[in-house]
């Protein structure tokens, strides 16, 4: 009757902490994977152990953490983009100038003194000429150019298509900070979670300890059996090893969380911040969806990326519209200082294409083309944030009735260790009974923990479904 409680709880157990295995192997995984497990090291190693809170730990992933910054960069470069798009309407002005020494050999450009003879007669006075072979000159010029396109059809669209890149762009970088907000803060939490399971096995070895002395004084004064106190010091060895196992998963955890904000991995740290646990307000699905169609970033990102592709479909199909552009030119040149002489050119271009229908028709497919698949990825976005919502609504839902229940177990658990612990002191029942109600209260903690963690995992993923995960996630937890 005793063992059908254990087995059934230790099944409960398994079912919970199966997925922490696997979630313990995925975040070990390297950045090269997923940049947001990475960060800029933003400190050295120091003496001192710093205090860390959940506040702390996602700042400093907002600032360090790899996957933003590169989402940042993007965002840099295509404000670049933007720039160079923006040239493409305003004027271009180039000026230059140069001064130079010239030595011309005359007879080796076919000027020699006998070819100059023949043109004497022609020259005023008639007379022979005094010719020289080499001349020498001093030549300064300055020249300005001038370029603008007054009207093209693929430029306007090209604007327009990089200011939706931009603030899809934006919306991306924004993504990236609730993606970090969420990975620190689910990682941080983990790690409270583990420091739970390090204070229960603690506690486990501690009274096995007790147990296991109690059995040995019991078995040296002839009392009990050596049977009891080979069990007391089997469970002993046991609760030792669910104590190893919880510190060495606490201390690999605690590496990843430094590893996700900046902190150097040899860095100590002690967090200061506790398990929260609250009750959140009940939303209904369509309250919940209304609030993420207007503040998901993902969903304004590829709502900009619409626009973009629709802008490039028509900066294609304006390709058959002409071209207008103006162009100018002024120079002015001085030679051996004897004043300047300037000169001016102005002219304006109209062009248009005549044979490029294929190529334009094939442009103009393949834009549009990309234009439907971004339209298709929005609708299907929509239904996809429905059921992100409805799905966090019920993991919500049902967790918080597991930590209910959990905490149930442990409540009973503890009253049946303590009944069981007088029973065996009386004299009445021998430790093995003791030795499973120690185990089912182990197995009810651990269960306890663990779904605690999961609770607050599905209200941090409810404000991510909202896309108000950054700005509000001491509000889901309950903290503030």
């Amino acid at each position: 009757m005793r063992r059908a409680p254990l087995l059934a709880l230790g099944a409960a157990a398994a079912l919970v902490c199966a997925p922490v295995a696997a979630r313990a192997q995925s975040v070990n995984a390297s950045s090269a994977t997923n940049p947001y497990w990475g960060s800029v090291t933003a400190q050295p190693v120091t003496g001192e152990t710093l205090k860390l809170s959940l506040d702390d730990a996602v700042q400093r992933g907002l600032k360090n953490n790899l996957g933003l910054r590169e989402a940042e960069d993007n965002e840099k470069a295509l404000h670049g983009e933007q720039n160079q798009a923006l040239q493409e309407f305003l004027p271009t002005i180039t000026a230059s100038g140069d001064t130079k020494y010239a030595e011309n050999d005359l007879v080796a450009f076919g000027f020699s003194p006998s070819v100059a003879e023949k043109f004497s007669s022609h020259l005023p006075g008639g007379g022979p000429v005094n010719f020289a072979e080499i001349t020498r000159d001093n030549l300064t010029e300055g020249r300005a150019h001038l370029d603008w396109t007054l009207f093209s059809g693929p430029v306007i669209a090209g604007w327009r298509a990089a200011g939706a890149a931009v603030r899809a762009s934006y919306f991306a970088k924004m993504s990236a900070r609730g993606e970090v907000v969420q990975q620190v803060a689910t990682i941080y939490l983990r790690s409270i979670a583990d420091q739970s399971e390090v204070e229960n096995a603690r506690a486990q070895v501690a009274e096995a300890q007790v147990l296991f002395d109690h059995a040995h004084e019991e078995h040296l004064a002839g009392t009990v059996a050596n049977l009891d106190e080979l069990r007391a010091q089997v469970e002993l060895q046991t609760q030792q090893q669910s104590e190893i196992a919880a510190e060495n998963q606490l201390a690999k955890d605690l590496i990843q969380l430094k590893r996700e904000i900046g902190i150097d991995p040899g860095q100590s740290i002690e967090l200061t911040d506790r398990a929260p646990y609250s009750e959140l307000a009940g939303q209904t699905p369509e309250e919940v969806m209304a609030i993420a169609y207007q503040d998901r970033q993902d969903y304004q990102n590829l709502k900009n990326q619409a626009v973009e592709f629709k802008a490039v479909h028509s900066a294609y199909r304006s390709q058959r519209l002409p071209t207008l552009s103006f162009t100018g030119n002024y120079a002015e040149t001085a030679v051996d200082g004897a004043g300047a002489r300037g000169n001016f050119t102005a002219f304006g271009t109209i062009k248009f294409p005549i044979f490029r229908e294929a190529g334009l028709r094939g442009n103009e497919d393949a834009s549009l083309a990309q234009m439907q698949a971004v339209n298709n990825q929005l609708a299907d976005l929509r239904g996809h944030i429905d059921q992100q919502v409805r799905s966090a609504l019920l993991d919500l839902a049902a967790n918080k009735k597991l930590v209910e229940v959990a905490r149930s177990n442990v409540d009973l658990a503890t009253q049946a260790l303590g009944d069981e612990t007088d029973r065996v002191k009386a004299g009445v029942d021998d430790n093995l009974p003791l030795v499973e109600a120690q185990a089912v209260l182990a197995t009810a903690q651990t269960i306890l923990v663990e779904s605690l963690y999961q609770y607050n995992l599905s209200k941090l993923a409810l404000a991510r479904s909202c896309g108000v995960l950054e700005q509000q996630y001491r509000v889901y937890l309950g903290e503030k």
